[in-house]
């Protein structure tokens, strides 16, 4: 099927757009000569949302991070579409969910009459770069002025020459740009972290994971990954000051999606779907604030695009520009977030096990697709960590027993109760207590699935149609 044969209409508990307002009086019209921000987007690589300093983690150094922050504003509930690398990107990109722009499984492509990013701000002027990962497809459908760097890090020589960012930056003064600094870190091996030490016995395990030797030692280096990419982030930020265009550009830091650890990546739990995201605007955007709103990766674009004059209700996004909460004249956007996993296709995956979900301030509807089969990634196929929580469990660990278990075999439907239980651990599918808020939430999700095109199962079976073979073998 066809992107555009999909009927798009609006979601529920979804905010109104505010009216479009250009940066200058008059200049509301592609081309006009504006003195239009330049856009720097940088994102990480497989972090999940709480390993920040400035998400409250008190182990992590992430100084460069913590100081954006508290320059801007911190999105505490910033979701993406799903929790995987090329479909998180592709939707961030379009704003279109992944299914709706046909980008759904991992290592996938989009819709031939697909527009993105670079192809909404070329109307302004705007020069689009990106350094670093790629994970779209086609590379026509996105077309980024392409600064070099890696799809994945080997950890030898030099991952992201960031004096090519610098020089974009200078070559560029005398028109509107944009960049993508697309970090590779810290998705694994954990290879770059080398320099950024940390004790595995000192540190404050999230709830979720089983504590075992293994996995404080994965943990430690996951987190020098982090502060790796925080030393990144910080030489970006140099650039931009030194060239003297610190003051003209909105600044976005998003964290994609979760980690590898187990809970994480590839479920559409909140340390899967959830991200820090950092907005910086001087002039517009306060320091030191911080939002509890709920906003999407597909928000992104339209947000964008109405910042530098446009009219993102004249293009056929899912996503609602939430510039009014930039501005301060808003505190909440959408009331619903919502997220796919698609397994097929992943290496090491299953035949099936397709997951959709909803998230609303307080709760999560989890809807296991192929709950009869058990779940299976690089995680189960031999990740350290995860033997050794096999190991204690065997032993009889009674968490580790309950951990491994369940993330393998889940029940079809999971809900959960944030204000009693943050981390996801505690199912209320079936609690009497619940079942009115259950009800509530599967017509929101199969609204959003109807709108999106999306068949659950038997979309789930086309996804090998769906991937691209410029990021397989």
């Amino acid at each position: 099927m066809e992107r555009r044969d999909f009927l798009k209409t609006v979601g529920a508990g979804t905010a109104g757009l505010a009216a479009p307002t250009p940066l200058v009086a008059g200049a509301d019209s592609p081309g006009a000569d504006n003195d239009r921000p330049n856009i720097l987007i940088m994102i990480s690589d497989d972090l999940t949302y709480h390993d920040l300093g400035c998400m409250g983690n008190r182990d992590v150094q992430t100084p460069n991070l913590d100081r954006l922050a508290s320059e801007g504003l911190l999105f505490r509930r910033a979701f993406n579409s799903s929790p995987m690398c090329a479909p998180t990107r592709m939707s961030l990109y379009t704003g279109i969910h992944p299914v709706r722009n046909g980008a759904y499984p991992n290592h996938s492509r989009v819709y031939p009459d697909t527009r993105s990013l670079p192809h909404y701000l070329d109307e302004f002027g705007y020069q689009s770069g990106i350094i670093g990962k790629r994970h779209e497809a086609p590379l026509d459908l996105f077309p980024f002025e392409d600064l070099g760097g890696r799809h994945h890090d080997t950890g030898k020589g030099v991952d992201l020459d960031l004096s090519t960012v610098r020089s974009f930056m200078e070559e560029n003064q005398s028109t509107p740009w944009s960049l993508v600094v697309s970090s590779n870190q810290p998705h694994v091996p954990w290879n770059r972290g080398v320099g950024y030490p940390y004790a595995p016995d000192a540190l404050d395990l999230p709830p979720y994971l089983v504590d075992t030797e293994t996995t404080r030692e994965a943990l430690a280096r996951y987190y020098a990954e982090i502060s790796y990419m925080d030393r990144q982030v910080g030489r970006v930020l140099q650039h931009l000051q030194e060239t003297g265009q610190a003051e003209n550009t909105i600044v976005l830091f998003l964290t994609e999606h979760g980690s590898n650890f187990p809970h994480c990546k590839w479920t559409c739990y909140d340390a899967g779907v959830r991200s820090a995201a950092l907005v910086r605007w001087p002039g517009v955007v306060a320091p030191g604030r911080v939002s509890d709103a709920l906003v999407q990766y597909v928000d992104v674009l339209p947000t964008l695009l109405e910042a530098i004059g446009g009219t993102p209700e004249q293009h056929d996004f899912d996503g609602d520009s939430f510039l009014p909460l930039l501005r301060g004249e808003e505190a909440t956007h959408r009331g619903h977030a919502f997220s796919l996993q698609t397994s097929k296709g992943i290496y090491e995956g299953p035949e099936a096990y397709g997951i959709r979900s909803v998230r609303t301030d307080r709760y999560r509807l989890v809807w296991n697709l192929n709950w009869q089969q058990e779940f299976q990634n690089l995680v189960t196929a031999g990740f350290a960590p995860y033997e050794s929580w096999k190991r204690v469990a065997e032993a009889g660990d009674p968490f580790a027993r309950e951990r491994v278990r369940w993330y393998q075999k889940r029940p079809q439907f999971e809900l959960y109760d944030h204000r009693a239980d943050p981390y996801e651990l505690h199912n209320r599918a079936e609690a009497p207590a619940y079942q009115s808020v259950r009800r509530r939430l599967k017509k929101e999700l199969d609204a959003w699935m109807a709108q999106q095109g999306d068949q659950g199962a038997q979309t789930e079976r086309q996804a090998l149609e769906r991937q691209s073979d410029r990021w397989m073998g």
